[in-house]
């Protein structure tokens, strides 16, 4: 199923207030978790702009899979396993599945304004 960009939006938004309570609950440490890993998937335009708008052809590997919905996926999974054995909401371990909200919350919201993964060439494929 492809998601349009309102419907990447709207998940975004939700899963935004899921991480904003959940900095409300669990304080600065959780704030800090979310800006991190909130702005980590664009480690990989770090250098790699070949022209205005195109990525080098041999960075677009990097780029799609730190901009990849199952990276975040995974990694929100393992960090709710790890949530319920260690404790569950009140007091798990909460930093892992934080994390993965994080990155997805950026990457739906890249998807939302209609930025898509790349073509092997290095444009953006538009999310419509």
């Amino acid at each position: 199923m492809v998601f349009s960009r309102a419907m990447w939006a709207m998940s975004g938004l939700v899963w935004l207030a899921v991480a904003v309570m959940w900095c409300i609950w669990w304080g600065w440490p959780a704030i800090f978790v979310v800006v991190v890993f909130g702005v980590l998937p664009d480690i990989a335009l770090l250098g790699a702009f070949a022209e205005r708008g195109r990525l080098k052809p041999e960075r677009v590997g990097f780029y799609n899979l730190m901009h990849a919905v199952a990276v975040p996926a995974a990694i929100i999974l393992v960090g709710f396993i790890v949530l319920l054995v260690t404790g569950g909401i009140t007091e798990g371990f909460w930093g892992i599945a934080l994390a993965g909200l994080a990155w997805f919350v950026h990457i739906a919201a890249d998807r939302a304004l209609g930025f898509g993964l790349r073509d092997a060439d290095g444009n953006i494929v538009p999310v419509r």
